[in-house]
């Protein structure tokens, strides 16, 4: 898509770091990252958020999170790792093409903790999302392809 600096990235128009690449996906370093090792893995199509995905875009993709995220933790020994997607900019997506962020972590980085504090929840508001959410897969057809 034009505009989209990920697309510049894949169609090699903006250099990046590439670490690992397949035919429909490409990881590399982030301009600024959160820690060493911080790494991007995207689809080579332009898809703007996880909820855009079509389910055939799912397993390279997810083989490649694994794949790179493992090769992470080989070379570089993190005690953690954060795998991270943000889909809309109320969720914090500064590029809206998909993207999955796999950020080694150490006890004591700069990141810190990555959730706020908990907030009350009353069970019966969490039993009507729970119950809305069961509905909504069940007659949305989610159920029949993803089985329990």
């Amino acid at each position: 898509m034009q505009g989209c600096a990920f697309c510049r990235i894949v169609n090699r128009e903006t250099p990046a770091e590439v670490v690992y690449e397949t035919k429909s996906t490409l990881a590399f370093f982030p301009l600024e990252p959160a820690t060493r090792g911080h790494t991007m893995v995207i689809p080579k199509r332009h898809i703007e958020t996880f909820l855009d995905a079509e389910e055939a875009d799912v397993p390279e993709l997810g083989s490649t999170v694994l794949t790179v995220g493992r090769a992470l933790r080989a070379v570089l020994a993190p005690e953690g790792m954060n795998m991270i997607s943000s889909a809309g900019v109320a969720a914090s997506q500064s590029v809206m093409h998909l993207h999955v962020h796999l950020v080694p972590r150490w006890a004591g980085d700069a990141i810190g903790e990555i959730w706020p504090p908990k907030v009350p929840t009353s069970e019966a508001l969490l039993e009507d999302v729970a119950d809305a959410l069961r509905q909504f897969c069940r007659t949305s057809g989610l159920e029949e392809r993803n089985p329990q």
